[in-house]
């Protein structure tokens, strides 16, 4: 069976499509479904859930009937001549035909009325670019002008019409170009490659949100680091995260060298796409982790005599260059940054207790220290053991298992994880009968550090023992 037999079985079965054929051939309009439908059916046989319309006029009239027939609200959004509504667990996108080009400075796209056909020809990319009419006189035709399904067929990336002036009428499809790439393990075309190396510069007049939005789906997708090179290969990582680009490169001194920071980045990247779940809450904050992770590697290179490559101090000011990374890029700057910030400042601390002996109190820090984020803390380190030497690694590999079960008896033991202190500044007021004064933070700094360092258990009675005898010392 061809693939466009696949696609008119599948449209055909479909009462949703009927209904939008019907109310389209009473208001005497065409319709046509657009987009990623077509293309992941042709792709996949596999239904997105959610589906892009685009009508030749009246798009709020046909939006109301379908809403009224379906039974579900339905949203206009009036300016940009578009209607949304969600069906069982599908989103519904309407749109009337139109054409859109940006100046050379607008962030703001110019808005036009037009045929379906100059409609079509807007869209990105060939693989996009295929319709299915849904009127009854051509139900089901597929209107594939640019040959998207040969594109699929072959895995190329390319753009309808010439690149230069797809990509200056919206340099953010420079980025779209990159995440399909990635997203479906295509190449792009070396006409399209060669236009967004000359339009790079575009991408400044994009708003940061939209370009974040394209850069989070590359680090959602199954091997990020493939997105992240093809974006360094055009210019645009240079321009989007120059932070990242400061890491290429392995300098020699003495006939000693250090890795290439960026491409072990990247291969850490990916490791976590194969190590975490991919269900996992922070998944998209745990891979800003990974990318970020060694970020101030650059401003703490130095080579010391007998001792080599150093970066000391990476961590934490790599923890520091967070913020700015993500009000730059207009990332949530709540709990989301301050959790890739902690995962960087941390992220040396477990595979580092590997390499002398353990104690429970330094195990015993590291759970304080990092409380929720451990597990997380722990794929990270996992994912940052990469070496060309296999006995390195297996070494590394060993090491981290030892750490990983040490601090699972520990926190066993002795409770630090959400720990609180098992008496409050409340308490010793009252039982000592003070007012409220540094010395109760005293004593409560004493008890923490007594607990973490294993003189005295994690219980009420060892800590108000603590308490009295800490209260004298501080009386003298």
């Amino acid at each position: 069976m061809k693939l466009e037999e696949q696609l008119l079985n599948k449209i055909k079965k479909k009462i949703l499509f009927k209904q939008v054929g019907h109310i389209a051939d009473k208001l005497k309009i065409k319709a046509y479904v657009v987009g990623g439908y077509p293309r992941d059916l042709l792709l996949s046989n596999n239904e997105k859930k959610d589906i892009d319309f685009v009508v030749s006029d009246k798009v709020n009239e046909l939006s109301k009937e379908l809403g009224k027939q379906l039974n579900t609200k339905i949203t206009i959004f009036k300016n940009f001549g578009t209607t949304h509504m969600m069906h069982k667990d599908t989103e519904l996108n309407f749109v009337e035909a139109r054409k859109e080009s940006y100046k050379i400075n607008s962030r703001n796209p110019k808005v036009e009325k037009a045929t379906i056909e100059e409609d079509i020809q807007r869209r990105d990319f060939t693989i996009n670019a295929i319709s299915i009419a849904l009127n009854k006189n051509n139900f089901g035709d597929i209107f594939d002008i640019y040959n998207g399904q040969e594109d699929i067929k072959n895995k190329i990336i390319k753009t309808p019409l010439d690149p230069e002036k797809t990509f200056s009428d919206d340099p953010l499809r420079m980025l779209r170009a990159i995440r399909f790439a990635n997203q479906l393990n295509f190449k792009i075309e070396k006409e399209t490659i060669k236009s967004i190396k000359s339009n790079k510069k575009r991408i400044e007049i994009i708003n940061k949100e939209r370009i974040t939005t394209e850069i989070n789906k590359i680090l959602m997708c199954k091997k990020p680091s493939l997105g992240i090179k093809i974006l360094d290969e055009t210019g645009l990582l240079k321009i989007i995260l120059p932070e990242l680009t400061k890491l290429k490169g392995v300098e020699t001194i003495n006939k000693i060298s250090h890795k290439d920071n960026f491409l072990h980045t990247l291969q850490v990247l990916d490791n976590i796409g194969l190590m975490a779940e991919k269900n996992h809450k922070n998944l998209l904050w745990l891979k800003w982790s990974a990318l970020l992770h060694d970020i101030a590697k650059p401003k703490t290179k130095r080579f010391v005599k007998q001792i080599g490559w150093t970066f000391h101090g990476h961590d934490i000011i790599g923890s520091r260059m967070v913020k700015k990374i993500f009000t730059k890029l207009k990332l949530p700057l709540n709990e989301k940054m301050k959790y890739v910030e902690k995962m960087v400042l941390l992220h040396l601390r477990p595979i580092a207790l590997a390499k002398k002996e353990i104690t429970d109190s330094a195990i015993r820090r590291l759970i304080f220290d990092a409380q929720e984020i451990l597990e997380d803390l722990l794929i990270l380190c996992n994912a940052d053991i990469t070496s060309k030497n296999e006995n390195k690694i297996k070494k590394y590999k060993h090491n981290y298992e030892i750490v990983k079960q040490k601090l699972q008896e520990v926190e066993e033991k002795d409770k630090i994880r959400n720990w609180k202190p098992p008496i409050d500044g409340h308490y010793i007021m009252k039982t000592l009968k003070l007012p409220q004064s540094k010395i109760i933070g005293d004593i409560l700094n004493k008890i923490k550090e007594s607990i973490l360092d294993g003189e005295i258990k994690n219980t009420k009675k060892d800590a108000s023992k603590l308490m009295y005898t800490e209260y004298e010392k501080l009386k003298k």
